[in-house]
């Protein structure tokens, strides 16, 4: 065995890494890696290394992920305290009492789903555009519609249609997403709409409105 071999392996065990018998043998990391890559001790090392295996390492995580989670409960909770206290102003406004029932209807009201809106009717795209726009103060540029059409559909004219109802330019459109199944052909002449925006303060704005309104009609 050559002899920086047999130190590499040593100073392996002694669970150096490799930039450490690299800088201190002079050689390339390529080569240890071809030395160890099936020696077992080596990969528990390895493993040790990045701190799998380290109990200070793990609780440090731990912690980290524990203080993350209570920092988006906060962060939900300061967007539900917000919208408790408007609810009374906003609920006189007929074009939010608009909004918040499409929504209820046809968006994803789930807490961990986004905070998007689907419909094939153009009418109720625009008005609830103008929702997002007028009561939730969401800007035009921050509002991501979609396509979703079937095969025989001409996705630029169909794109256009929603662009023009929605009030948003065509270049804020995502990918558009195209139906396949064993019925490739709808009646829907231009498929249907998504619309995607805000982020999980707004959606807890809006299940709160939508919880208070249900409880005062």
């Amino acid at each position: 065995m050559r002899n920086d071999k047999a130190l590499a392996i040593k100073l392996r065990q002694e669970n150096k890494s490799y930039n450490e018998i690299s800088k201190k043998l002079g050689v390339p990391k390529s080569t240890l890696s071809d030395w160890f890559t099936n020696d077992n001790d080596s990969e528990r090392i390895k493993r040790k290394l990045a701190g799998k295996e380290n109990p200070n390492v793990v609780a440090r995580i731990k912690k980290f992920v524990e203080r993350n989670r209570k920092r988006w409960q906060q962060w939900r909770e300061d967007a539900r305290i917000e919208a408790r206290r408007t609810f009374a102003k906003v609920c006189d406004d007929p074009l939010c009492i608009a909004g918040l029932m499409l929504y209820w209807a046809e968006g994803d009201n789930q807490e961990k789903t986004p905070f998007r809106f689907t419909n094939t009717n153009p009418a109720m795209i625009a008005l609830y555009a103008k929702f997002l726009r007028k009561i939730l103060k969401i800007p035009n540029k921050s509002i991501r519609p979609t396509a979703i059409l079937y095969p025989d559909l001409n996705e630029k004219e169909c794109v256009n249609f929603w662009s023009k109802a929605a009030g948003i330019p065509v270049t804020q459109f995502y990918k558009t997403q195209f139906i396949k199944g064993r019925h490739p052909k709808r009646r829907l002449s231009h498929g249907i709409c998504t619309m995607m925006c805000g982020n999980g303060q707004v959606k807890e704005k809006v299940r709160v409105w939508i919880d208070l309104l249900s409880k005062t009609l």
